[in-house]
Parts: structure tokens; sequence; C-alpha cells
């Protein structure tokens, strides 16, 4: 995979649960992880008493974050309603060359700040709450 532009890494919402993804409104910086917490299945006759995972075991999941402005008052109303619903919707990120992750995720953060002399903004934090799909691009 080649150099790409940040602002090609999209995250998108079905906010009407339709399967029509709208990008997040002024997203400057986001972020996507995959997490996966091991089993531990080291006992005494462990060879050498070096650690053993189980394989295919354990939790997995994803992290979201996202920093920027929202552009109208349509797309933060969306968002904030979500939060204070604590719903769990739909969500798509694209990953530019590389493919789509789609799957529910819940906000589990909505922060805004502003300085005196500049714009209000946001960061948003997403945890999956399910099984997400991958399609290579």
């Amino acid at each position: 995979m080649t150099a790409q532009k940040g602002k090609d890494l999209l995250v998108k919402l079905d906010v009407e649960g339709t399967g029509v993804f709208s990008t997040m409104a002024g997203l400057r910086t986001r972020s996507l992880a995959f997490n996966a917490r091991s089993v531990d299945i080291t006992n005494q006759d462990s060879s050498g008493q070096w650690r053993e995972l189980l394989a295919g075991a354990g939790v997995r999941s994803a992290s979201v974050g996202g920093r920027g402005i929202f552009r109208d008052e349509a797309s933060d109303a969306s968002v904030r309603q979500v939060f204070f619903d604590a719903a769990i919707k739909s969500w798509r990120i694209v990953i530019p060359d590389f493919g789509t992750v789609t799957g529910p995720f819940q906000i589990t953060a909505l922060e805004y700040a502003g300085e005196h002399d500049g714009e209000v903004t946001f960061d948003i934090s997403l945890e999956s709450a399910g099984a997400l799909t991958f399609a290579s691009a």
C-alpha cells in the first residue's frame, strides 16, 4: 500500500438504519484500531515455562476516534441524538486502497471544546458492539 492522504480515511454513519451511509461532518483527524485480547493457557507443563496462548479465543474489538468540526446543525444533531440514546448504529470506515470495515458501533465519548477566538470542535470515540465485516478495496 502506498502513502495515502489522511483525509481519504472516512468515517460514515447509517443514521436511518437503511444502509445509506453519510460521511461524518468535518472530521479533521480520525483513527481505527483493532484489538484482540489473548487467552493465556500457560501451565506447569508448558515448554520452558514459556507463555502459551489459545488460538482463536479471546475478545476482538475495534475502536474509532475522530476530532473535527460539525459543518451543519443536522450532522451535530444526528450524532448527539445517537449518543444520548446510547444507540448502537451501523458505521462504515473507509480505508483508501485497503477496504471498508462495516458494523455496529456505539459512541462511548462525545466531547465539545472551543477557544474564545476559534470554532467549536468535537472529539468522538466509538467502540464496536458486534461482528464487523471487512471488504477489500
